[in-house]
């Protein structure tokens, strides 16, 4: 039986030899034999490409593959796609609430001492 949705389970119905890593405390390779059973270990990925060899992509210098899309795109500046568009999960910014009252004090009571304080706590990285 093939799984349509679930390639990684493909090579699971191949018959594997159960087997159990050796110098194990007592009962702990049992353990792992039975877990096999019950879920049985896929044969060794066979399909797995190796990782490319330096300058197997071809010369750094070489020309785009991609004449028409602008060197902006997926980022949120610039032509071309935003980040949302291009699929890349940009995590939502958090600002730090105890900077936002300092901020929203200093508007209302400006002063330089304040604004030392939140230089210092945004140049430290607070």
């Amino acid at each position: 039986m093939a799984y349509a949705n679930r390639t990684d389970l493909n090579n699971a119905m191949k018959k594997v030899a159960r087997t159990a890593a050796p110098g194990q405390t007592y009962g702990e390779a049992t353990k792992q034999i039975e877990a096999q059973k019950a879920m049985p270990m896929g044969a060794s990925p066979s399909d797995v490409s190796p990782a490319p060899t330096p300058g197997g992509l071809g010369a750094f210098g070489r020309p785009t593959e991609r004449p028409d899309e602008p060197i902006t795109a997926g980022v949120n500046f610039g032509d071309g796609m935003n980040a949302i568009q291009a699929g890349v999960n940009v995590p939502p910014r958090v600002e730090d609430p105890v900077l936002e009252r300092l901020r929203v004090i200093y508007s209302s009571f400006p002063n330089d001492e304040l604004a030392d304080l939140i230089d210092s706590y945004t140049r430290d990285g607070y």
